[in-house]
């Protein structure tokens, strides 16, 4: 399973995201093979453009599944659901 995160720098909303991110996959790599990516857009016109005001948003295989904020448990059901 491969998780993305798209942020920037001096956002807090993205550390919060990133530090929830973490410490939920850390507590499920045991049951899960995860993979975190985290995309800086402030490099990319294109991904700026695209995301900048939804930041931070995460990724689940590609599809789209929070932006701005997400809990440990919203994240951690949404890994169960993905399981198997």
């Amino acid at each position: 399973m491969r998780l993305t995160i798209y942020s920037k720098p001096g956002c807090h909303l993205c550390d919060d995201m990133k530090s929830i991110v973490h410490r939920v996959i850390a507590q499920h790599s045991n049951t899960h093979d995860i993979s975190i990516d985290e995309i800086d857009i402030s490099t990319d016109r294109d991904l700026l453009d695209r995301y900048g005001l939804e930041i931070p948003v995460l990724m689940i295989d590609g599809k789209k599944v929070a932006k701005y904020r997400v809990s440990a448990a919203e994240l951690t059901q949404m890994l169960e659901g993905r399981k198997g």
